[in-house]
C-alpha cells in the first residue's frame, strides 16, 4: 500500500469551530507534537487573518521541525487585481512558509453569484496566483473550495478549474467537500474524474456536516488520493473536519497505508487528550479509538466473551491507538464484569471477595451511585472492601459559607478541619463557588503532606438529581473529573446534600491521587 500525506488543518479550520480559540503558544506547542509524530503539513493560519497568526509564521519558522512542512492559507488573487499586487498574495509569500495553500472557486454557483465574474476570470484567477507564487518560490498545495457541488451541478467548469491550478504548477490539488453534504458514491466518481482530468495528485479535504467525514476520506484514497486533509478530533466550522484521529487509524490499521511516523499511531489517544485540553474542550467520552469508552464493556455476556477472547467484542487492541480497555461495574455486570475489572489487582480470583464486591456495588447502585463514570473510586471501594483500606486524612467537619458583598457578587469561603498524619490541620479558602472553595481548602490542608496534590486539577464536574419526586429533598450525585500530569481519574458522591455529595466525590479523588502516586493499589489482605 502508499504512503499517504497527513495535512493537518487543526490550527486553521479547526480553530473556526465554536468556542474554539487557540492562543499563539497553543498553536506552537501542537505543531511541536504534530512533528513529533510524523505530521507531513501543517496549516498554520491565514496568512493575513490577524497579528496572531502572522506572529505564528515568524516563530515556527525558528523552530527545529523534523518532517512537518508549514503551510499558510489564503485565497486567490482578488478580481481584476494582477498577482503580484494583491495583498493577500503578498502575505504569502512574506509569511516564511515553505507552502502555500490557495483556496479558489470551483463551483460556477459561487462565480456567478458570489463573486459575479465569468468563468474566464474565475480560471485567470485560480492560474495567476498559483503561477506567483511558483515563481517566488513556493510550494502551491491548491484547494478547490466545493468541488463536489460544483462537479454535480457543472462537470466540465469543475474539471478546468483544477485544471488551471495543476497546469500553473500546483503540486497538489485538494478536493474539497466544503458543505460536506457529499455521500461516498459521490466522491468516488468526482474523485476519479480529477485523477484522470489533471497531472498533479489529489487530496481530500472533507467536512462533517452528513457524518461522512471520515468514510468520504477513505473512499477518496480508494479512488486515489494521496493527501488527507482534516483536524485533531474532528474539530472545526458548523459540524467540523474530517477526524484525522479516526481516519489516520482505519487508513494504517484497517487498510494497511503507511502514515506519520513508525509507531505513531500508538500515540492517537495520547495527541487527542492532548489538543482537547489546549482547545479547552472536554474529551469525548464516545469517540472511536481514543475515547474512555472505545473499549468499555458492561453487559456480563460480553464481558465474559472478553476474558475469554478479548477479539470478540473488540475490532482492534486498544494499546494499538495506545487507549485501554475499561470494564464497567454496575448492578447489570454479574461475577464475570468484578473478577475482568479487579484481574489487574492480583486477587486470583477470590470468589470470597468477589461476592463481596459486587454485593457492595448493588447495595450503592441501589441508593444511586454508578461506577462506570467513576473508575476511580471503584478502585477505592474495591480497597474498602478487601480491607486494604486505611483513609490518608480523617475529616473532623467542613464549613461552607455563602454571601454577597456590597454589589450582590457572591463570596464563597470554605472551612475544613481535618486530622492529618497525626495533626490537626485547620484552614480556611476561597472560591469561585462552594466545590471550589472545598477544593482548594482541602488541597490547602494536605499539600503540606502531600505536596503532589499540588499538580493535580478539578477539570469537570457534573450532578445530576436521582429521584426527582422527592422535590428538593431528591438524592443526587455528583461525579468529579480530575487529572494530574499523567493521568485522568473520575470519582463519585451521592447524598441529599449536593455539598455533601460534593465533598465525598472530592474526598475519593485525593485518596485516588495519594493511593496511585505510592502504587498502593495492591489489594492483597495485610
Amino acid at each position: 500500500m502508499a504512503h499517504l500525506d497527513i495535512y493537518d488543518t487543526t490550527l486553521r479550520d479547526g480553530s473556526q469551530g465554536e468556542g474554539i480559540n487557540f492562543s499563539l503558544q497553543d498553536k506552537l506547542m501542537i505543531t511541536q507534537k504534530l512533528d513529533d509524530l510524523g505530521f507531513d503539513f501543517i496549516e498554520g493560519g491565514f496568512a493575513v487573518s490577524n497579528q496572531k497568526d502572522s506572529e505564528y509564521f515568524q516563530r515556527v519558522a525558528d523552530m527545529d521541525l523534523r518532517h512537518a512542512k508549514i503551510c499558510a492559507f489564503g485565497m486567490t488573487r482578488k478580481k481584476q487585481i494582477a498577482a503580484e499586487d494583491d495583498g493577500g498574495l503578498i502575505a504569502l509569500r512574506d509569511s516564511k512558509a515553505p507552502v502555500c495553500t490557495v483556496v479558489g472557486k470551483t463551483w460556477d454557483l459561487h462565480v456567478t453569484e458570489v463573486l459575479r465574474i465569468d468563468e474566464a476570470e474565475n480560471l485567470a484567477m485560480i492560474r495567476d496566483s498559483v503561477a506567483y507564487l511558483r515563481a517566488e518560490g513556493r510550494r502551491v498545495i491548491y484547494d478547490a473550495e466545493h468541488y463536489f457541488d460544483g462537479y454535480a451541478n457543472n462537470p466540465e467548469f469543475a474539471l478546468k478549474t483544477i485544471q488551471a491550478a495543476s497546469e500553473a504548477g500546483a503540486e497538489l490539488v485538494c478536493l474539497c467537500d466544503t458543505n460536506g453534504g457529499a455521500l461516498p458514491e459521490q466522491v468516488a466518481i468526482a474523485v476519479q474524474a480529477a485523477k484522470e482530468a489533471i497531472e498533479a495528485p489529489v487530496g481530500i479535504h472533507c467536512h462533517n456536516d452528513s457524518e461522512l467525514a471520515v468514510a468520504n476520506t477513505l473512499i477518496a484514497v480508494d479512488s486515489g488520493a494521496v493527501q488527507i486533509q482534516g483536524t485533531i478530533n474532528g474539530i472545526g466550522e458548523r459540524c467540523g473536519n474530517a477526524d484525522l484521529i479516526s481516519t489516520v487509524a482505519n487508513l494504517v490499521l484497517k487498510k494497511g497505508h503507511e502514515a506519520l511516523n513508525e509507531g505513531a499511531v500508538a500515540h492517537l489517544t495520547e495527541l487527542s487528550r492532548y489538543v482537547y485540553e489546549l482547545s479547552n474542550m472536554n474529551f469525548r467520552s464516545t469517540q472511536p479509538f481514543v475515547g474512555s469508552s472505545a473499549f468499555a464493556h458492561k453487559g456480563g455476556m460480553h464481558v465474559h466473551a472478553v476474558n475469554r477472547l478479548a477479539s470478540s467484542y473488540e475490532h482492534i487492541t486498544p494499546e494499538t491507538v495506545g487507549n485501554t480497555r475499561k470494564i464497567l461495574v454496575s448492578e447489570l455486570s454479574g461475577r464475570s464484569n468484578i473478577v475482568a475489572k479487579t484481574t489487574k489487582y492480583k486477587l486470583d480470583q477470590d470468589s470470597q471477595l468477589m461476592a463481596a464486591i459486587l454485593k457492595r456495588v448493588e447495595e450503592m447502585e441501589y441508593v444511586g451511585y454508578q461506577f462506570e463514570a467513576a473508575e476511580a473510586s471503584f478502585d477505592l471501594l474495591i480497597k474498602k472492601v478487601a480491607q486494604t483500606y486505611t483513609p490518608k486524612f480523617d475529616r473532623i467537619h467542613y464549613r461552607v459559607n455563602v454571601e454577597t458583598d456590597e454589589k450582590h457578587n457572591p463570596e464563597t469561603e470554605a472551612t475544613v478541619k481535618l486530622k492529618v498524619n497525626g495533626d490537626i490541620e485547620h484552614v480556611v479558602a476561597e472560591g469561585d463557588g462552594p466545590v471550589n472553595a472545598l477544593d482548594n481548602a482541602i488541597r490547602k490542608a494536605l499539600v503540606p503532606a502531600y505536596p503532589a496534590l499540588a499538580q493535580m486539577q478539578l477539570v469537570d464536574y457534573k450532578v445530576r438529581v436521582i429521584n426527582s419526586t422527592e422535590g428538593t429533598a431528591a438524592r443526587v450525585r455528583v461525579v468529579i473529573e480530575s487529572k494530574d500530569d499523567k493521568d485522568v481519574w473520575s470519582t463519585i458522591g451521592v447524598s441529599e446534600n449536593i455539598i455533601e455529595a460534593s465533598w465525598l466525590a472530592l474526598v475519593d479523588s485525593v485518596e485516588y491521587k495519594l493511593y496511585k502516586d505510592a502504587g498502593e493499589f495492591d489489594f492483597a489482605k495485610d
